[in-house]
């Protein structure tokens, strides 16, 4: 769910006004987030805004009318801030249907390594929204750069402006971006991030593209198995059980299920659709998002890859925000975050970094204690750790797996690709052996004539 914005207003204890803004997925959760400021700035709340798309229409000073969106906390505030404009409003209403769904992913990809070029162009960083925001096709994306434009404008923190969007534009995205800004080299961190989102995208078209054909004959197969099963067999075994003829086991087996089916077909299909509805509402909770990263870093073939995907992202953040001398604790908590898998995110909070905090281990150590990380990592953070060069060991493991996942990616599309034509063959396999059995039965012939004469 994506995270909305909502302005307040209260009163202190001295009668004076306040007012602020917070960031929630719903108004009751902002709600708690404003009472829970009340108890502890001592305040009372009034009133509660949320920033919603309004549509407007005005007039130029040239006679050109114009129609347009725009984000506001109420209508009247945005008339107000359009009349400042010297323009006259002929309508201002909220926006019915205001959702806002994900970019494509190709229109994220493109902006940010355009921005990436305009960057090492040396443009400031408000003329590249202002240019990008008319180049991009998707609403959703326009609308989040409009939004960033006028919160980096009206002086907003730019990590915080653009974790806002987190939901749209990916975590990663959105912390690395939030961190160029605050970076001395906007550039090289909005390179990095377009090269890696490009890798990424890369590697999701070559695993769907090589799945396209063993996932439609899979489905071919799996109608054709079931046709087979369910009916051929079936009424081919049953011509024999008329004969009183004994059949083999496993076409015995095939001709009970069959029967139960014809018999509770309905109850199968009820229970298929409310388990695939229910998997995909699990797979969406905090819980059922933890255990799926916690196994798909343990599949086979897969799983070490997406592992080291993981482990880069962490890396590479990692590198950009780690300082030599200081409390970094900081740090590893936004790179846990920031590497797309609450697994490895909840393990290095409740792990690595009380046992830093807490029990004063060295970063190494901690760790390893969290069992998230690969030994080669831990070689390479503990050589980095002994030199006193733990940022350029963050930066060589990021560079390292980047380089090694873009020379595994064909084998792991071979070895799926492989499973699945093992998969076609054990089905292939168990239709030859049962209808081998069905053609080697011999009836003799008082069975064909007691058939017959029924």
């Amino acid at each position: 769910m994506a995270v909305k914005e909502f302005k307040f207003n209260g009163i202190n204890q001295a009668g004076q006004s306040v007012q602020g803004t917070v960031f929630a997925k719903s108004r009751r959760k902002a709600q708690e987030k404003i009472n829970e400021l009340s108890e502890k700035h001592q305040f009372r709340p009034q009133s509660l805004q949320e920033r919603r798309i309004y549509m407007y229409k005005v007039r130029h000073p040239n006679g050109q009318i114009v129609k347009g969106e725009q984000k506001a906390f109420s209508a009247d505030e945005l008339e107000r801030a359009l009349k400042k404009m010297g323009l006259e409003v002929l309508r201002v209403e909220k926006k019915l249907l205001a959702f806002q769904g994900k970019p494509p992913k190709s229109d994220m990809i493109m902006f940010v390594r355009l921005a990436a070029n305009l960057l090492h162009d040396k443009l400031p960083f408000d003329e590249v929204l202002n240019l990008l925001v008319n180049d991009v096709s998707s609403k959703s994306l326009r609308q989040v750069i409009r939004d960033l434009n006028a919160d980096l404008k009206g002086g907003m923190d730019a990590q915080q402006a653009f974790l806002k969007h987190q939901h749209q534009i990916g975590k990663f995205t959105a912390y690395m971006l939030g961190i160029a800004s605050k970076s001395g080299n906007m550039a090289q961190i909005y390179e990095s991030t377009a090269r890696f989102l490009e890798r990424r995208d890369e590697f999701n078209r070559a695993i769907r593209q090589s799945m396209i054909t063993p996932a439609i004959t899979i489905l071919v197969l799996i109608g054709a198995f079931v046709w087979f099963m369910w009916y051929i067999i079936p009424e081919t075994a049953r011509l024999f059980v008329d004969m009183n003829v004994t059949l083999p086991p496993l076409t015995m087996g095939t001709l009970a299920v069959a029967d139960w089916l014809d018999v509770n077909w309905w109850w199968v299909t009820i229970l298929i659709i409310a388990l695939v509805l229910a998997g995909g509402f699990f797979a969406q909770t905090t819980r059922g998002k933890f255990i799926i990263h916690r196994y798909m870093i343990r599949m086979p073939l897969i799983g070490d890859l997406l592992h080291k995907l993981n482990i880069e992202i962490y890396c590479r953040v990692f590198a950009i925000l780690y300082s030599g001398a200081g409390e970094n604790i900081g740090v590893i908590k936004i790179a846990s975050e920031a590497c797309n898998n609450t697994y490895m995110e909840h393990r290095i909070k409740t792990v690595t970094v009380p046992m830093m905090v807490a029990q004063g281990a060295d970063l190494v150590r901690a760790m390893e204690a969290s069992g998230v990380f690969t030994h080669m990592t831990l070689a390479r953070f503990r050589s980095g750790s002994e030199t006193g060069n733990v940022r350029k060991s963050a930066e060589q493991m990021a560079d390292y797996y980047e380089r090694e996942t873009e020379l595994k990616l064909k084998t792991v599309i071979e070895g799926i690709q492989t499973a699945v034509a093992v998969f076609i063959t054990i089905a292939i396999c168990l239709l030859t052996v049962i209808s081998s059995e069905i053609a080697l039965i011999q009836p003799s012939a008082t069975d064909m004539m007691n058939l017959g004469g029924r």
